[in-house]
């Protein structure tokens, strides 16, 4: 090798290596601010939440709160108010994930179909979600009212004494969970109509050739190809629903007798109502524990890879 390649090689390694260093430089830079951010506002509170959690936490002087170690983590295995809250955020995350999941599918799949209106179609399905949630409780807690409400006019026509559905004991949580889906189905909906649509038709087409019905071409086509997008809807729609405050709060205010009290309601009550920010700490804390091991359980049983 001559004198000049071997120059020339040398100059274009010390080039590469400073383009290299350039383009790492410029990428730390503009990822500043969204470090920045990150660090303030998710980071900080993390770290911050988990220390309170170990205390009992005196708000107006931090200085003088008191070491309590896991006491607070203790306490709340015999708190039966806990469980309760814990059990009922279970139950409406039980009757909201799996019915936003399957009617926002079914309704991708149907506008998907070359039906008119296509454009109107989505726009009704999607409008709900635009609502904020005190105008969507509102809006049901009409509709389920025992004196005017629409949905007790029409049941009167087939039973007598129609539900009192907000002051049940059995139906309050149905009732919420029914605007939650009502409120929430549209994004799922956009999202899995949008996955739906990145389908090459061809797979269809082989299936047909291959004598599949609808049933076989929705489980062997549809479903695979749309999985991720169904893992995070899921998974999108089971935190929502663990973190649910607004709905039980302007329906119910988490009756009758605390059976639509959630795991953020009590949360909010023990932090503001209580003073006791330590536990109300420690209350976020198992939270977030139990939505990393659903996230962890969907991921192992749905998730993965995608081909």
């Amino acid at each position: 090798m001559s004198v000049t390649d071997r120059f020339g090689g040398v100059v274009g390694k010390l080039s590469s290596d400073s383009r290299s260093r350039r383009e790492f430089v410029e990428g730390v830079l503009f990822s500043l601010p969204y470090l920045a951010l990150f660090g303030v506002f998710l980071l900080y509170p993390l770290v911050m939440g988990g220390y309170m959690s170990l205390f009992e936490w005196n708000a107006l002087a931090p200085a003088e709160s008191v070491f309590l170690g896991l006491e607070n983590y203790t306490t709340l295995l015999n708190d039966s108010q806990f469980w309760n809250a814990l059990g009922n955020t279970f139950y409406f995350a039980l009757l909201t994930v799996p019915s936003i999941v399957v009617v926002g599918l079914g309704l991708a799949l149907g506008v998907n179909r070359d039906i008119r209106g296509q454009g109107f179609l989505r726009a009704i399905f999607f409008s709900p979600y635009i609502l904020t949630v005190s105008v969507a409780a509102l809006v049901w807690i009409d509709m389920y009212s025992t004196q005017y409400g629409v949905i007790n006019y029409y049941l009167g026509a087939v039973m007598s004494n129609p539900p009192q559905w907000l002051q049940s004991r059995l139906f309050a949580m149905p009732a919420i969970a029914m605007t939650t889906v009502w409120w929430l189905v549209g994004f799922s909906f956009v999202i899995l109509l949008s996955a739906r649509q990145s389908v090459p038709e061809y797979l269809y087409e082989a299936a047909k050739l291959d004598g599949a019905g609808t049933w076989r071409q929705f489980r062997d086509v549809t479903v695979p190809q749309m999985r991720g997008a169904i893992f995070f809807v899921i998974v999108i729609n089971l935190i929502w629903a663990f973190q649910v405050y607004g709905q039980p709060y302007i329906m119910t205010s988490g009756g009758p007798n605390q059976t639509t009290e959630t795991l953020v309601m009590y949360l909010y009550q023990a932090a503001f109502n209580q003073r006791n920010f330590g536990y109300a700490a420690a209350i976020g804390y198992v939270l977030t524990g139990i939505l990393v091991a659903v996230s962890i359980a969907n991921y192992y049983f749905l998730g993965g890879d995608n081909e």
